[in-house]
C-alpha cells in the first residue's frame, strides 16, 4: 500500500541503516530484520569511528553515553548521539547521528534515524522514527495488543495485515508527537505531522496533518 511504503515516510539518506530498508516495500517489514542487520553491520564499521564495547555493542567515539545508561547488544550508536542518564537500551537498536535518547527512556528493537529526539521517559518498542522526528516527555509507542494477536494497520478504512505480533509505531520524517501521547500498536504517522499532547493515536495518520484526538484530524494550511 502506497501510504506504508518506505519512500513515502523515510529519507534513507539520514540513517546508517539505509540498506536495511532497501529491497522491502512496506516500512514495517524492516522490524523483524533489525537484530540480524545490526549483527552483520557492526563488525564492518570503521574502528577509527566506532568502538566496540562489550558483546555486539558499537558506539561512535563522538557519541556521549551516560555511565548510568544500560546497553544490551546488538546496538549501534552513531556519531554525535547522546544517550542520557538511566536510558535503557534492550537490544536490536540503532540510534542515529546526533539523536537523543532521554533520561529513563527505554528502547527495544527500534531504529532512530539521524537527529531524532526521544527524551524524558519515552518507551520506543518495535518502532522506527524518521529523520528529525521528536517525541515529547512520556510518549509511549505501545508494541503489543492486549489479546496478543497479530498487529494490523488501519489505512483509511483498509485493514493491512502485517503478520507481526510486536509492532509499535512508525513515524515519518519531521513528525512531532506531544507529551504523554500513546501510539497504539500499528500506528503509522506520515511526514510533517503534529500530534497534540495527551493524544491516543491508532492506525494511519496522513502526512501534513494536525492530529488532535482519535477521529479528529485537521489538515495543515
Amino acid at each position: 500500500m502506497r501510504e506504508l511504503r518506505v519512500q513515502n515516510l523515510l529519507d534513507l539518506d539520514h540513517t546508517i541503516a539505509r540498506s536495511l530498508f532497501e529491497g522491502i516495500e512496506n516500512v514495517y517489514e524492516a522490524l523483524p530484520l533489525i537484530r540480524d542487520y545490526i549483527l552483520a553491520l557492526g563488525p564492518t564499521l570503521d574502528p577509527e569511528v566506532f568502538e566496540q564495547r562489550g558483546d555486539a555493542v558499537w558506539i561512535a567515539r563522538s557519541a556521549t553515553v551516560a555511565p548510568t545508561a544500560s546497553l544490551t547488544g546488538p546496538v549501534i550508536i552513531d556519531e554525535g548521539a547522546e544517550v542520557r542518564h538511566c536510558a535503557f537500551i534492550r537490544g536490536s537498536v540503532i540510534v542515529g547521528k546526533n539523536a537523543v535518547v532521554g533520561n529513563s527512556t527505554e528502547l527495544k528493537n527500534a531504529v532512530l534515524f539521524d537527529n531524532v529526539q526521544a527524551p524524558h521517559y519515552n518507551y520506543v518498542g518495535d518502532s522506527i522514527y524518521g529523520y528529525r522526528s521528536h517525541t515529547g516527555a512520556g510518549v509511549i509507542a505501545s508494541n503489543l495488543k492486549s489479546d496478543k494477536s497479530l498487529v494490523t494497520v488501519n489505512v483509511m478504512g483498509t485493514i493491512v495485515q502485517t503478520g507481526i505480533k510486536k509492532f509499535g509505531a512508525i513515524i515519518g520524517d519531521y513528525v512531532e508527537v506531544g507529551c504523554n501521547s500513546v501510539m497504539n500498536p500499528g500506528t503509522v504517522i506520515g511526514r510533517h505531522t503534529s500530534v497534540y499532547p495527551l493524544s491516543f493515536v491508532r492506525g494511519y495518520v496522513a502526512g501534513g496533518s494536525i492530529y488532535k484526538r482519535l477521529g479528529e484530524i485537521a489538515e495543515k494550511q
